[in-house]
């Protein structure tokens, strides 16, 4: 028999089935330093970070809408200004998210009427939640604001003022409106409004037909005024008007009634003009003479 090699290694031996076992030798991938994070973090699922049909612009761009806070700008044109991948591929990203239901986009109208694309983020798509919470959060709504606006509170009426005869204040009207427009040269806080001129013209008419000078009628409305901010300017000349209204002339009075003025006429007896009733045909001289004369 010959002699065995003592330093030749044994014949290995078949292992079960067949197969030889041979020593698995890893030489490389991933290993994890892990530290807990404490604060700014996102808790973002492996079905997200690991999907196997998302490019991987999209899964990036889905983690980073994740991680923003609630009413972040995502639109397209936001995301190309962060970012450097370009609006079209963003764009597609953003579809791809969209098809694989990790984001959301409705179109809805604000308590103003106004039509806003919302942009909704979730991160377990399929798991809609009635109403949204932070697992999908939306983007927050303007303060809703009554459709029924509070009715303006009524300004209370000015005090009234004197009204003339009818005929004064059709003779008067223009004078006493320009008096009233210029009371603002005196004192700026006396600027009126149109709708105040107007109510306030009759009484000053009415002062005119007084036989009051404008310049009287002015200096009573203007003098000792409050050294305040005239709140109703209106409404204080308005009230000087009423109660410093002076009296009507003597002959205004209803005892005596303004003396009637005839039209003027030609004397038959001298051709001088005179002024008496119709019944008159000759003036107080040519009268006084024919009484005079002898009979």
């Amino acid at each position: 028999m010959g002699t065995q090699n003592p330093i030749a290694p044994p014949r290995a031996q078949s292992a079960a089935g067949g197969n030889p076992t041979r020593p698995r030798h890893h030489t490389g991938g991933v290993i994890h330093e892990n530290t807990r994070h404490t604060t700014r973090f996102t808790v973002i699922g492996n079905h997200l970070t690991q999907h196997r049909e998302l490019s991987l612009l999209a899964i990036g761009l889905g983690c980073h809408i994740q991680s923003l806070p609630t009413g972040a700008p995502t639109d397209i044109k936001s995301l190309a200004a962060r970012f450097k991948e370009g609006a079209t591929r963003i764009a597609a990203a953003l579809r791809e998210l969209e098809a694989h239901g990790y984001l959301r986009r409705e179109r809805v109208r604000t308590a103003t009427g106004r039509i806003i694309t919302r942009t909704v983020s979730c991160n377990q798509p399929g798991h809609r939640r009635q109403p949204v919470d932070t697992d999908c959060p939306a983007p927050p709504q303007p303060r809703p604001t009554s459709t029924h606006r509070p009715q303006p509170r009524p300004r209370k009426a000015l005090p009234a003022v004197p009204q003339p005869t009818q005929a004064a204040a059709t003779a008067l009207h223009e004078q006493a409106t320009d008096l009233l427009s210029t009371l603002r040269r005196h004192d700026p806080r006396l600027l009126l409004s149109a709708t105040d001129t107007a109510h306030l013209a009759p009484g000053v008419t009415a002062w005119l037909e007084r036989e009051v000078t404008p310049t009287a009628v002015r200096h009573a409305l203007t003098a000792d005024l409050p050294a305040d901010t005239l709140r109703r300017p209106a409404a204080l000349l308005a009230h000087r008007l009423t109660a410093q209204l002076p009296p009507p002339p003597p002959y205004r009075t209803p005892a005596t009634p303004p003396p009637v003025r005839h039209a003027l006429r030609t004397c038959d007896g001298c051709d001088r003009a005179f002024r008496a009733p119709e019944t008159e045909t000759h003036c107080r001289d040519c009268r006084t003479e024919a009484l005079a004369a002898p009979v």
